[in-house]
C-alpha cells in the first residue's frame, strides 16, 4: 500500500472500557502504513466507513450491521465468542492490539483485490497496486512522515533484551526512537534534543532513574512537553511513591503487558497530552 493509504473504521458496540482502548489502539494505528483511524460521522469529512469492527456479543450492535450489509458488501472484523461471524474473520476477547491490527490489514487486503470493489474506488486502486511491483515511498519521504508527526522517543535502559523490546513495539508506529544506556547518557539526550516520552529504567549504572526523571522535569519546557514513564522490576508502593515525587507521569512494571504499554504510548502522544491540557 502507499505511504499515505488510510483507512476509517466504524466500531460498532462494545463497553467502555474496550471502547477506550480501542480508542488507544487507533491513536496509533493513525501512525502506520496502512494507516486504520477511528470513523467518527461527527468529524469525518471523507464519506463512510471503509471497514467496520463489530461487537458479536452484542445484539443491537450486529442487528445494525447487519442493517448496513444489506446495502453493501461491506468488510468487517468481528469480535467475540460463539458468534455468527457472517463469513468475516472472528477475533476472541480480551482484544490484543498486535492481532486486531493484523485483522484489519488483511481484510482490506481481501476487500481491495474483490472484483467487485468494497472500498471507496481510490483506496481500492491504492491498495492493489501495492502488490503488483510499485516501488516503495523514497526513504527520504518516508523520514519526512515522521518529522512531520513529530513524535521522538527516548528509551533509556541498559538492558539490550529491554531495548530490542521497545524497539520492537515502538517501530510499526513511525516514531523515531533514540536509545540511552546510562542515566548521564540520558540526560545529555534530552538536554539537546526534545522527546514526547522518555521510556526510563530505575536502575541503572551511574544515576538512577529516579534522579535522571527529577534532571528532566527540572526543565520547564520539559513538563509540558515530555512525559517520564518508568519501566522497573520494582513494584512495591514505596517504589511508586519515589517514582511520582521524582515526577514521572506513569510507572509501568516489568515484564511489561503489552496492552498497557500501548495505551500510555498512546495517551502521551502531543496530540493528547493538547486534548488532555485543553478539557
Amino acid at each position: 500500500m502507499t505511504l499515505n493509504e488510510q483507512y476509517l473504521v466504524d466500531v460498532i458496540g462494545f463497553n467502555p472500557v474496550e471502547r477506550s482502548m480501542l480508542a488507544s489502539i487507533f491513536a496509533l494505528a493513525a501512525r502506520r502504513d496502512p494507516a486504520f483511524v477511528q470513523y467518527d460521522p461527527a468529524t469525518t469529512v471523507s464519506g463512510a466507513a471503509d471497514i467496520y469492527l463489530v461487537d458479536g456479543e452484542n445484539a443491537e450492535a450486529m442487528n445494525e450491521f447487519r442493517t448496513l450489509s444489506k446495502r453493501a458488501n461491506l468488510p468487517a472484523v468481528m469480535v467475540g465468542a460463539g458468534v455468527d461471524s457472517m463469513g468475516f474473520t472472528l477475533l476472541p476477547r480480551p482484544l490484543q492490539w498486535a492481532r486486531l491490527l493484523q485483522s484489519l490489514e488483511e481484510t482490506v487486503a481481501i476487500a481491495a483485490n474483490d472484483d467487485e470493489g468494497t472500498l471507496p474506488l481510490g483506496r481500492s486502486l491504492a491498495a492493489s497496486s501495492a502488490g503488483k511491483g510499485v516501488a516503495p515511498p523514497p526513504l527520504d519521504e518516508a523520514a519526512a512522515r515522521k518529522r512531520a508527526l513529530g513524535d521522538t522517543v527516548l528509551v533509556v535502559d541498559d538492558n539490550a533484551s529491554v531495548r530490542m523490546f521497545m524497539k520492537a513495539k515502538l517501530a510499526p508506529f513511525n516514531f523515531e526512537v533514540d536509545f540511552a544506556e546510562t542515566g548521564e547518557e540520558a540526560v545529555g539526550l534530552t538536554g539537546s534534543r526534545e522527546y514526547a516520552c522518555v521510556f526510563l529504567d530505575v536502575v541503572l549504572p551511574g544515576i538512577d532513574g529516579y534522579q535522571v526523571c527529577k534532571l528532566i522535569k527540572g526543565n520547564k519546557q520539559a513538563i509540558k512537553k515530555t512525559a517520564v514513564v518508568m519501566l522497573t522490576s520494582r513494584s512495591s508502593p514505596f517504589d511508586k511513591l519515589r517514582g511520582s515525587l521524582a515526577g514521572c507521569d506513569e510507572y509501568l512494571t516489568k515484564p511489561l503487558d503489552e496492552d498497557r504499554l500501548l495505551e500510555v504510548i498512546a495517551k502521551f502522544l502531543p496530540s493528547s497530552r493538547k486534548r488532555t491540557r485543553s478539557k
